[in-house]
């Protein structure tokens, strides 16, 4: 068993060197200072992340073979366009909470160091858990299902602050300053013998790290229903987590014109959910729900697109 696996560790070792290595360049070279991202490095960036994963999936081709391949790229498109409507969730924390937008990318930065650790832990347990107990297929089918019906009545998410837990709990726990204090998660104050003292950026930071746990609880079943390969399933949440940040600067001014995707979004979680649902009796091949999940998601971006801005809402 040892020549099998053996070539497998190295992968896994050689990719999260790869990714501590490419978010070193990024906050080290890149990004040092607090700084506003300008449209033309957010598509630079884009690009890159998209082109490194599509490298990527052509390692995994010559490596793992055609199979493992198409699961990447399927499971990189679901992830990456269930991203998409986690980015409208950002839009509306950083308006909430007022985020500079020269102290954003060091939020989206933090929150997806945090993304990377959890994302780890679920797909761990998620695969663990489906090759001991395959009922639970079937709760995880049901859960997508249930996201995608209540995607489609509800459309856009709300920014709820005063409802999240965790964030009630901390603000008993550690004051928040009224104001920002530059780029600092924490500060301490001058007339109360240095009292520690937690920002509105940290704030802002928990609303992200929270909400990206639960969008994980739709994404990472979805991408599960696909295949059970714990490396795969790993590296295209990976892939669309880092290209996630600089999707959000490219995007945040043209959030207001995708007005039909949350349509699309519903329709591929339903499908993916039935697609679970139904894995003892019907088996959908890869290139079949690759096709789907394309065909789907591009028709709801093309009819946004096309849609009369002066055209009624919704």
């Amino acid at each position: 068993m040892l020549p099998v696996r053996f070539p497998v560790l190295v992968f896994w070792i050689l990719f999260n060197i790869f990714v501590l290595a490419m978010l070193a360049l990024d906050l080290g070279l890149l990004n040092r200072g607090s700084h506003r991202v300008g449209l033309r490095q957010a598509l630079a960036w884009s690009a890159i992340w998209i082109m490194l994963a599509a490298v990527f999936a052509l390692l995994v081709l010559l490596r793992f073979g055609r199979p493992q391949a198409l699961q990447f790229v399927t499971g990189y498109v679901i992830e990456l366009s269930l991203s998409v409507d986690n980015l409208f969730l950002f839009v509306l924390i950083f308006r909430y909470f007022s985020v500079p937008e020269e102290h954003q990318h060091k939020v989206l930065f933090a929150g997806i160091l945090g993304a990377l650790v959890m994302r780890g832990a679920f797909i761990m347990t998620g695969v663990s858990l489906l090759l001991r107990f395959h009922w639970i297929t079937y709760a995880f089918g049901a859960l997508l299902v249930y996201s995608g019906i209540k995607l489609l009545r509800h459309g856009a998410k709300e920014i709820e602050p005063e409802k999240n837990i965790i964030l009630r709990l901390f603000r008993r726990v550690l004051p928040v300053t009224k104001d920002y204090v530059g780029g600092q998660f924490f500060t301490r104050g001058d007339s109360d013998n240095g009292r520690l003292y937690a920002t509105p950026l940290l704030v802002a930071l928990l609303m992200v790290e929270t909400s990206d746990v639960l969008f994980a609880v739709d994404s990472i079943p979805a991408v599960l229903a696909i295949t059970l390969n714990a490396f795969i399933v790993y590296t295209s949440n990976v892939f669309a987590i880092l290209g996630l940040r600089s999707m959000y600067f490219a995007l945040a001014g043209m959030m207001d014109r995708f007005h039909y995707l949350h349509y699309g979004l519903s329709a591929v979680l339903i499908f993916v959910g039935v697609k679970m649902l139904a894995s003892r009796s019907i088996s959908i091949p890869t290139e079949w729900t690759l096709t789907i999940v394309l065909v789907v998601l591009g028709a709801s971006v093309l009819a946004s697109l096309l849609r009369r801005q002066d055209g009624p809402g919704e």
